[in-house]
């Protein structure tokens, strides 16, 4: 195998450990590691398990001890050159004595960047760029929040195959599966806030909390465990797959897009299963006792651009939307959709509520363009993952 295969075949296995991290490390970014001895056997492998924890390269260093010395280590971020929570890994890899670091994407947090000009100062052979694409793709959440300064939105809907999301009296429950309905369980325990419109909040009155199936009973049993077979393997298995957050952990920020504060005291989205934000106009009257975030009215709504920034400066470094067709729409008028869960049921129901709003297509021209990234059966659903196709004016 030449050098370029080789790195290339290290790096991709050090994606893998990356993916392992997410749900549990915000709001930290995932990271692979892989360490070869001199002679090019693996000796060490890691990732970055949870915030405040080892990084990657500290685990696969371990692991590796002296067989490091002299070899290589790939990484999917570069090597953090500052002191935090834990030390910075720059200095790791050169207290290993590692000859040579193969980096997939440059580090854009500046308080952590200089990683690589420090390996390269004590004489360590750096490469960089190797498997750019899929170390961007494994830590897509993470990177968007902390190049653009804001969190990154998955937005989930669930429809008929011919796109209604509720039936012409208003009744939704349920289009989907109880599969798909787990899964989506999970892809919220993996997310740092859950987003819903002030529309869904009084029609629907949603906990809107991550309430992950219990443990399937042994075997003998003979019990069923359809919602937990994980019908559509990994989770968003297109991107990275997802992990619930570690045991302990603080559950999901709730955050309602409530632009006149008419959140109904009483709602169960109030309650203290999980800690809630209600988005309000900054010039709103409202008397409504709960965490109010006053924003700029845009659009007939909210700023979303500028809730996205004040939930990042939280630590809100992913956003699952499930706020209804209407809040779907502003998202996506304003350019701020990343990623689409769309889970389809084999099912028609001819006339009742799209699952998209008003999203500012006049023509055809404007359509909004998405690549897919994953089909995957769910049960009797199937879940589509896509995102924006890139276009000239797209913020990268």
């Amino acid at each position: 195998m030449d050098t370029s295969a080789a790195d290339a075949a290290h790096m991709a296995r050090a994606v893998e450990l990356a993916a392992r991290g997410h749900g549990s490390t915000s709001p930290n970014p995932v990271v692979g590691c892989v360490v070869l001895s001199p002679s090019g056997q693996v000796v060490g492998e890691g990732f970055h398990p949870y915030a405040g924890g080892p990084h990657a390269e500290v685990v696969a260093l371990a692991q590796a001890g002296e067989r490091a010395r002299g070899g290589t280590a790939y990484v999917t971020l570069e090597p953090c050159d500052h002191t935090g929570r834990t030390g910075p890994c720059s200095q790791a890899l050169l207290a290993a004595g590692v000859a040579r670091v193969v980096v997939a994407v440059a580090d854009p947090n500046p308080k952590a960047a200089g990683g690589a000009t420090r390996l390269r100062a004590a004489g360590v052979s750096v490469t960089r760029g190797v498997l750019a694409e899929a170390a961007e793709r494994v830590n897509e959440e993470w990177l968007t929040f902390a190049r653009l300064g804001r969190s990154h939105v998955t937005w989930k809907f669930a429809a008929t195959l011919d796109g209604r999301s509720a039936a012409a009296d208003g009744t939704s429950q349920w289009i989907t599966s109880p599969q798909a309905r787990a899964d989506v369980h999970r892809l919220r325990a993996a997310s740092d806030a859950i987003v819903a419109g002030i529309g869904t909040v009084l029609a629907d009155d949603p906990h809107l909390t991550a309430r992950l199936p219990e443990p399937a009973p042994p075997a003998e049993s003979g019990a069923e465990s359809g919602a937990e077979s994980g019908d559509g393997g990994a989770l968003l298995a297109g991107s990275p797959p997802l992990a619930a957050r570690p045991l302990g952990a603080r559950p999901p920020l709730r955050v309602v897009v409530d632009t006149e504060g008419r959140t109904p005291p009483a709602a169960r989205v109030l309650d203290d299963e999980a800690p809630t934000l209600v988005a309000v106009a900054d010039d709103a009257a409202t008397g409504l006792k709960a965490g109010l975030l006053r924003l700029p009215r845009h659009d007939g709504g909210l700023d979303l651009a500028a809730l996205l920034r004040e939930l990042a400066a939280r630590e809100v470094v992913s956003v699952f939307l499930e706020g209804g067709p209407t809040l779907a729409g502003a998202f996506l008028r304003q350019g701020l959709i990343d990623r689409v869960v769309a889970y389809l049921a084999p099912a028609l129901l001819g006339e009742g509520r799209a699952a998209l709003g008003p999203a500012g297509v006049r023509t055809i021209t404007g359509i909004h363009h998405l690549t897919f990234d994953e089909f995957s059966p769910i049960g009797p659903d199937l879940r589509l993952i896509a995102r924006p196709a890139p276009h000239q004016g797209r913020e990268k």
